[in-house]
């Protein structure tokens, strides 16, 4: 609250004299009369441009600067959760026992890409990649692209992993806990 404070205060000291000298010069220009001010007043008002002119940079470097650390810092973000991403999809694909071939073409469904797509990519045909998806959906225990994705999603929303509640998604066989007798 007190930052917002001094920036008020420099915006309003740097509002005042831009009024000033525009006004001054725009009298001049039209050849208005206004009474002249007192040369110290004068000075103080020159005085307080200056000053608002140079906290006016100071205050907009130190923004950038922080914004720079900002950016850095969101930058480092999503490179921390796209390696975490990573390292998910391939202990989820050492998990299924994907060979390379259905890792590839896993990655590609995963990111979006039609059967098509993943065929001219991979330079074979979209029966092959249609039997390699299936093979994929049958080791995942998914029945198709939504569900697949779905299982890396409820990963990364874990808060830490092996931490959430067993969520079951259709398809997908669930861990049985066993539940304690009450009696």
């Amino acid at each position: 609250m007190k930052g917002n404070l001094i920036i008020l205060a420099i915006l309003t000291v740097q509002a005042l004299c831009a009024l000033f000298f525009v006004s001054d010069i725009l009298f001049s220009v039209l050849g208005i009369y206004v009474r002249p001010i007192a040369w110290r007043t004068r000075e103080y008002l020159e005085i307080g441009a200056a000053l608002g002119l140079i906290l006016g940079l100071v205050l907009g470097a130190v923004a950038l600067q922080r914004m720079a650390r900002e950016r850095h810092r969101a930058v480092e973000k999503l490179r921390r959760a796209s390696g975490v991403f990573n390292e998910l999809l391939e202990e989820r694909f050492a998990e299924w026992g994907l060979t390379t071939s259905e890792r590839d073409v896993a990655l590609f469904a995963i990111k979006g890409m039609s059967t098509q797509e993943i065929a001219t990519l991979r330079k074979t045909a979209e029966g092959t990649v249609k039997a390699q998806t299936n093979a994929i959906y049958r080791k995942a225990g998914v029945s198709g692209r939504p569900q697949l994705l779905s299982l890396f999603i409820e990963d990364l929303m874990e808060e830490s992993p092996g931490t959430s509640p067993a969520v079951q998604t259709p398809g997908v066989a669930a861990k049985a806990v066993p539940l304690a007798k009450v009696g």
